[in-house]
């Protein structure tokens, strides 16, 4: 890191010297996330759109985003940057956490950070549907939630693990990168894990917990075929295994399980998820169509003999059809969701569109 004093950051006269100034203010208007980047003036998203903190803000330089580096990596964690040229860590400034990432790009450093919010939020405060409190009643298998960056997985995700925390006396073991919300022991005992912090990777982690005596083990992200190999293992071996992966829809989140496997080895791994997996849920957060926030769209997967049969005989392809015929047992498309939403005027057409799958369903709808 450049050892020199840097430019001061005024605006409307008040010198910003620390992130936690930004991060403060942009959690009290209810931002998701902060971009501090250099070459650009400070934004944030708000209601899933990138815009201005303030308006005719100073551009960002290579001095400011050092100093707003320096201000709360402290000296390990410049090394870091200084030495690898990026860092991502869960940030606590004793008013809120953070997903931070800092990295060194052409012109200065890019700080981007992710607002957590502190308090853990029921199924039903998520307005989720009772479908996903039956996959964990489970003591056994594979429980995917998936969707696009942004999209509330980790908060999904933290809500399942916390009720089962309320509801059953196990072991249960989080590894995340980074941990994002404290999930304090209630009736079960609930280890928390930070790849690059407590471990090396999500892989190494997940051998490890296998020898901690666990019931359930939350993977914050399945992203490579060790660690997705494993975990379809410990679900078949007596663990009720819940993760996430960044895909759109249950079909293509399982042809993306199984695609990571050497193809000599697929047979073998469809039979296996066919076994083991309990159910997916994928999810988009939506701008609200009067502005006031988004909204959630959700799909249902949940496995049953004519859905273990096409994982089985690798036709995934026709897992929709499936699922719009499972209606009654709590399944649901994204597509539905989506004109649900759009029917009851939270969405606009325009974005019910470009989410969708079957597009000349939506066309009509474009304008609305």
């Amino acid at each position: 890191m450049d050892p020199h004093p840097t430019a001061e950051y005024l605006y409307n006269g008040v010198q910003i010297s620390h992130v936690d100034q930004f991060l403060q203010y942009a959690q009290s208007a209810d931002a998701s996330d902060v971009h501090l980047c250099s070459g650009a003036a400070p934004h944030w998203r708000r209601n899933g759109q990138v815009q201005p903190m303030f308006p005719d803000a100073e551009i960002l330089t290579e001095g400011h985003t050092r100093m707003l580096a320096e201000s709360f990596l402290g000296a390990e964690r410049l090394n870091v940057l200084d030495t690898r040229g990026d860092i991502d860590f869960a940030y606590d400034g004793g008013y809120g956490r953070f997903r931070a990432s800092v990295v060194r790009q052409r012109v200065g450093f890019d700080l981007v950070f992710r607002i957590i919010h502190a308090q853990l939020r029921s199924l039903q405060e998520l307005g989720l549907p009772d479908t996903l409190k039956s996959l964990i009643q489970y003591h056994n298998g594979l429980v995917l939630v998936t969707g696009p960056v942004g999209s509330g997985k980790s908060t999904t995700l933290a809500a399942l693990v916390n009720a089962i925390n309320q509801e059953r006396t196990d072991h249960i073991i989080t590894l995340e990168d980074p941990i994002e919300y404290l999930i304090p022991s209630a009736n079960c005992h609930v280890t928390q894990r930070e790849v690059r912090t407590h471990t090396k990777s999500f892989a190494a982690a997940l051998r490890g917990a296998l020898r901690e005596d666990p019931d359930v083990i939350m993977v914050g992200e399945m992203r490579d075929l060790e660690t997705i190999q494993l975990a379809i293992s410990a679900s078949e071996t007596g663990h009720l295994v819940l993760g996430t992966l960044h895909t759109g829809s249950a079909a293509r989140t399982l042809d993306r399980v199984l695609d990571v496997f050497p193809s000599d080895q697929r047979d073998q791994i469809r039979v296996m998820v066919s076994e083991s997996l309990r159910g997916i849920v994928s999810q988009q957060l939506i701008p609200r169509a009067d502005g006031q926030g988004r909204v959630l769209a959700l799909e249902v997967l949940t496995n049953n003999s004519a859905v273990a049969n096409l994982i089985r005989d690798g036709k995934t392809f026709m897992l929709p059809g499936v699922i719009q015929t499972g209606r009654r047992a709590g399944m649901k498309l994204m597509d539905d969701s989506l004109m649900e939403l759009l029917e009851a005027g939270l969405i606009t057409g325009q974005e019910a569109y470009v989410r969708c799958e079957q597009k000349t369903l939506f066309r009509k709808f474009m304008n609305a």
